[in-house]
């Protein structure tokens, strides 16, 4: 015979079913510590009660209330509001619940939604000064909304975000309106601040398609295309339907594809398809400041390349308005406005060159500018005797035979007393040309740019001396 074993079997107990008043008097207990915790501003303690009120008795109103205005006060404002509108649900005539939620809506940026709960708070007691105050808040907040609508249409970034600034004081919570700020920012060329705002979004909410189109407009637009478009790919995974990182993106490809062909064109001296290439990728997104600068200081050296100089000085005139730090456009520039003759303007963008960068490579072209400016201030000799600057000796001689005969005095006796005056001026300056352009050492001084008429150059030159001239 078997012995017999006991065995422990689980034995089922009855659930205790508590006390409807029970619950309620440990529930207000809660409250009480909540309270208590709330009041020594440690809101965190006063969460933690506030929800165990909550637990023990869920039909309560005010308990939501309290626990919506900790959480306010730990700024969880959606949670505060979703706190708040039960409280609501539970009592509608529960005036704080329905001042709170107006605040939290306030506080995400919800004006409409905030005014419809002040509203009900008027109703609920007409004379309520909070509710009266807050409702115009939210009216002044839906007007900074509409301003900054409109500004942006406008194109007036700087307005757009002077009313988000305005819109967040009343609004600190509000995702929406600090994007549409830092997107701006991007736009007015201020990267650093706008990569800030966009950054302290992504902390909170990793997620956030609007902060990752922003961090990949700023790349965008200082230039970090490829480092841009892994951005704007990221965004369209967590919103395939954000336009406008679809829109960016697309930009930014095309942009550096254009970009590229029209540098390969130039590598390979087809200056004429380079040029068409760089015109192209301009047209492709105008609020690309930094890129835009450097593709008109391309094409702008294309220009020169097809002697298109004056098309070549006003594309570096672009580049620098967008980029005023930018030195190889006023480098460009400058060689453009030297090679025009237009040498006052070519000194001043090598002053701004050497002021910014001192090296001695800039200092050279500063001081060539600066003596081309001299020289032309001076009579031009070539010019009087109608020859190039790099004439053969028998071809100025040539020329001053030419020019000599055709001023000289004895052809113009019977003109009229100004004429003969200017021709009489005319032909003792072809002399002054003659005798330093035919004479090897004062044609090297006057080509270096030093000033002849200090040396006593002239002496022997004018009308008297004419048949000597001609040796």
């Amino acid at each position: 015979k078997m012995a017999a074993v006991d065995i422990d079997m689980p034995v089922e107990t009855e659930p205790v079913i508590r006390d409807q008043d029970d619950l309620e008097r440990e529930a207000e207990g809660f409250k009480e510590q909540g309270n208590a915790y709330y009041s020594k501003k440690d809101y965190s303690e006063a969460f933690n009660y506030y929800t165990k009120a909550i637990d023990a008795c869920p039909r309560n109103a005010s308990y939501y209330g309290n626990r919506a205005a900790t959480l306010m006060m730990l700024s969880r404002f959606r949670e505060a509001l979703e706190d708040s509108q039960q409280a609501v649900r539970l009592d509608d005539c529960f005036m704080k619940g329905h001042l709170r939620e107006g605040k939290c809506h306030m506080s995400l940026g919800n004006g409409m939604a905030a005014s419809r709960c002040f509203q009900k708070v008027l109703e609920l007691d007409p004379n309520n000064k909070e509710a009266k105050q807050e409702k115009k808040n939210a009216a002044v907040l839906l007007e900074y909304e509409k301003m900054a609508d409109f500004s942006f249409e406008k194109r007036d970034f700087r307005k757009v975000v002077y009313c988000m600034d305005r819109a967040l004081a009343l609004a600190p919570a509000c995702h929406r309106f600090k994007i549409h700020k830092a997107e701006c920012l991007a736009l007015l060329g201020r990267y650093p601040e706008a990569q800030s705002v966009a950054s302290d979004i992504l902390r909170m909410d990793s997620t956030n398609a609007d902060a990752l189109y922003v961090r990949g407009l700023c790349l965008y637009y200082e230039d970090c295309i490829d480092k841009a478009v892994q951005f704007f790919v990221q965004a369209l995974r967590m919103a395939p339907d954000h336009e406008k990182a679809r829109l960016a993106c697309r930009n930014a490809k095309a942009l550096k594809a254009k970009k590229e062909e029209g540098n390969q064109a130039f590598k390979i001296y087809n200056y004429e398809s380079a040029y068409v290439l760089y015109t192209e990728a301009l047209a492709i997104d105008p609020n690309n400041i930094k890129t835009n600068a450097k593709l008109y200081c391309n094409r702008a050296t294309a220009g020169a390349k097809l002697k298109k100089l004056n098309q070549a000085i006003d594309d570096c005139t672009s580049a620098i308005k967008l980029d005023d730090t930018y030195i190889k456009a006023y480098l460009r520039r400058a060689q453009c406005y030297m090679d025009t003759e237009q040498y006052e303007e070519a000194v001043r963008d090598y002053e701004k060159v050497y002021q910014t960068e001192k090296t001695s490579d800039h200092k050279h072209l500063l001081k060539t500018a600066q003596m081309e400016l001299k020289k032309s201030k001076r009579k031009d000799y070539y010019k009087v005797l109608g020859v190039g600057k790099n004439a053969t000796e028998d071809e100025i001689k040539k020329a001053y035979r030419k020019r000599a005969l055709m001023h000289h005095p004895d052809r113009h006796s019977g003109a009229a007393p100004e004429v003969q005056k200017e021709e009489e001026k005319k032909f003792k300056e072809v002399g002054e040309a003659f005798t330093v352009l035919s004479d090897p050492k004062k044609k090297m001084r006057y080509d270096n740019g030093h000033d002849l008429e200090d040396d006593g150059c002239f002496e022997d030159s004018g009308p008297g001396n004419f048949f000597f001239q001609f040796g």
